[in-house]
């Protein structure tokens, strides 16, 4: 009996040895990182484009918690505030975010973010807009020159089948606040010019508001007439609503203008189906996304983020940043199926609702 009892503590104390080192384990620096958890700040610019609440912040948590499920995301939206912006990311810093993910309201500005997070030993990745002159540790991103170029081919394709020889066209552009902004334009503009169309009206669109881009169409048609142009180059699916709207106000077809856009928001893809909008570009939002937290997450654990995540150098001015630009697709009637929604973008009972179903089954959307 004495013996048999002295065997069973054995055994209890050989586990609990076995417990005390998974414990350890667990809890210590070897861990993976499903196990260490971290604090990783999300500070994204605006809420009326509707990707950054539909799609750049659930897949960002999503990816995040995937591999590291005792992480934290701090998660703040700006709406169009630099200062508040600003505040935001002090306020994540003072809760313990050892990261920071930025798409920077203004990008001029948010050079004091990053100066005050280097400051403290906080690491900052720019999510979708390239901070200037800035020490950034990584930055992801599309790349804005090839999307402006994507979206006046297209545009140029559509009025040249139309029989348009050197189209007219208004551009109507993003806020001058965001570092893709300009390369979005100076890469349409650099089709315009090589296809001979001319540029009659350019606008600059504060904060990329629907509503100003209206009144910038609504200018437009004011100023040039219902024929004085050809095409409306509008930077993305936001504003292109907008323009829309004021087409249709002045009574022109707006399927006859080639409005452009990108983002593939639902209401953007619903208006392509429709014949409103010419096309969008789908930016890989999701893989923007999850690129990120994988960064993220093992700088947020004090270690360093696979090097094949970042192959794109990039230049901001003060530095070459380690960086990863992303493929975008054109988007039109022909491929919605095999592309947003086949990804998992969007899901098709979203865009076919009664007004579409029957453009929806001549697109082959289902």
């Amino acid at each position: 009996m004495a013996a048999r009892t002295a065997r069973a503590w054995v055994r209890i104390a050989a586990v609990a040895v076995l417990l005390a080192g998974v414990s350890v384990a667990g809890c210590g620096g070897g861990g993976s990182s499903d196990e260490k958890g971290g604090t990783i700040a999300l500070l994204l610019p605006e809420t009326k484009t509707t990707r950054y609440e539909e799609q750049d912040k659930p897949n960002f948590e999503k990816r995040v918690h995937e591999i590291c499920k005792n992480c934290q995301v701090i998660y703040s939206n700006a709406n169009q505030d630099p200062a508040k912006q600003q505040q935001q990311a002090e306020a994540a810093i003072t809760k313990g975010a050892k990261v920071i993910v930025i798409s920077a309201v203004d990008v001029e500005s948010a050079g004091a973010i990053v100066r005050s997070a280097k400051q403290r030993g906080v690491k900052v990745i720019a999510y979708g807009r390239l901070i200037p002159n800035a020490n950034i540790d990584y930055y992801v991103s599309i790349d804005p020159y090839k999307v402006g170029q994507q979206q006046a081919q297209s545009q140029m394709k559509a009025l040249t089948a139309n029989g348009r020889s050197n189209p007219r066209i208004v551009m109507i552009n993003g806020a001058p606040t965001d570092s893709n902004s300009k390369p979005y334009k100076d890469g349409a503009a650099s089709i315009f010019k090589q296809q001979g169309a001319q540029i009659v009206k350019s606008y600059d669109t504060p904060d990329w508001s629907p509503d100003k881009a209206q009144q910038e169409m609504d200018q437009s048609i004011t100023t040039l007439g219902k024929t004085g142009f050809d095409g409306v180059y509008v930077a993305n699916d936001g504003m292109a609503s907008g323009a829309i709207a004021a087409l249709e106000g002045a009574g022109i077809n707006p399927g006859s203008r080639s409005v452009t856009g990108q983002d593939a928001e639902l209401a953007g893809v619903q208006r392509i189906l429709a014949g409103k909008q010419l096309m969008t570009v789908y930016q890989p939002i999701i893989q923007i996304a999850r690129t990120s937290a994988e960064l993220a997450v093992p700088l947020a654990q004090g270690k360093k983020p696979p090097a094949n995540l970042t192959p794109d150098p990039v230049d901001n001015g003060q530095k070459k940043v380690p960086s990863a630009l992303l493929a975008t697709t054109e988007i039109t009637k022909s491929n919605i199926d095999q592309t947003v929604v086949k990804d998992g973008f969007l899901k098709a009972p979203d865009i076919c609702t009664s007004a579409y179903a029957s453009a929806c089954k001549a697109a082959g959307v289902s």
